[in-house]
């Protein structure tokens, strides 16, 4: 049975074990789909198990990778792939996803996740994973826009390439999705000094299969840390809004991982969400 897409106007929530509870107790209505990262889930028995177990069977489920590697020097772990895509299909996940990044090396995983350089050939050994994974997967995948510090030389002499430019090239010559976080394009443009609006309008809303929305930290005047620990900034509610004028109603979800407020808290930050999709225009203004 092949599973069931995600409606544009469909709002989301991470699916974290500290919300498990409040989870199974929510209210019909209160969230359209759940979002997990399938790393955390896999072969997961007990209590916790049963508890993911009735969600996915309740609610669409989306799955947000974390181990991958993408963009990586180590071979794809295939073996994972195909434990993956029947936990997928099992569950009947409407949409996979992975980060553009990179997060092991030949020795082993880094638990972070590393930018890539901006270049030619990065977005040839990137592009070329990413089919193979969805070859692996037989489904389209969707990568994400990550948030980033430095950026790594491109290394030979090579011509380097913009972010917008790296995101763009790696999209069409791996023919896959993009998971659009609009809380990475506040971060990156205020630590990197572009224009947020501007890196927007030059995406392809053709490519845009969900977005994400998360809370980041003002460390410094110029200077956001991604947390996904915080309330939602309003820089980024703006560029949500942006988002689906230009582009239309995309599922959405919110993402939190950690120093979670109350339920009722996130809650009203998913009814911000909906009042922002429910003003969405039908048609977007790019198509």
């Amino acid at each position: 049975m092949s599973p069931a897409l995600l409606p544009p106007r469909a709002v989301g929530l991470g699916l974290r074990r500290a919300l498990l509870a409040d989870l199974l107790a929510a209210p019909a209505g209160s969230f359209d789909f759940l979002e997990a990262a399938p790393e955390n889930w896999i072969d997961v028995g007990g209590a916790p198990g049963e508890a993911f177990a009735g969600l996915a069977a309740r609610h669409p489920l989306a799955c947000h990778g974390r181990s991958l590697s993408l963009g990586g020097p180590a071979p794809l772990d295939e073996t994972f792939l195909e434990r993956l895509r029947r936990f997928l299909d099992l569950h009947r996940v409407a949409l996979y996803s992975e980060h553009l990044s990179a997060c092991s090396d030949s020795l082993g995983q880094l638990y972070d996740l590393m930018p890539l350089p901006f270049s030619e050939e990065a977005v040839h050994h990137v592009a070329a994973r990413i089919r193979r994974a969805q070859d692996v997967l037989g489904r389209r995948i969707a990568v994400e826009n990550i948030s980033y510090y430095a950026r790594l030389p491109t290394g030979g002499g090579a011509t380097p390439m913009s972010e917008l430019e790296f995101i763009r090239a790696v999209l069409a010559e791996a023919d896959c999705e993009l998971l659009l976080d609009v809380n990475n394009i506040v971060v990156n443009a205020t630590n990197h000094g572009y224009d947020a609006s501007a890196f927007l309008h030059g995406l392809r809303g053709a490519r845009i299969a969900c977005i994400h929305v998360a809370g980041h930290r003002d460390a410094a005047p110029g200077l956001k840390i991604d947390t996904h620990g915080a309330a939602v900034a309003d820089p980024v509610w703006d560029l949500l809004a942006e988002a689906y004028a230009l582009f239309g109603p995309r599922p959405t979800v919110l993402e939190r991982d950690f120093d979670f407020p109350p339920f009722e808290e996130l809650l009203g930050e998913l009814a911000t969400v909906r009042g922002r999709l429910a003003a969405a225009p039908e048609r977007s203004r790019a198509a």
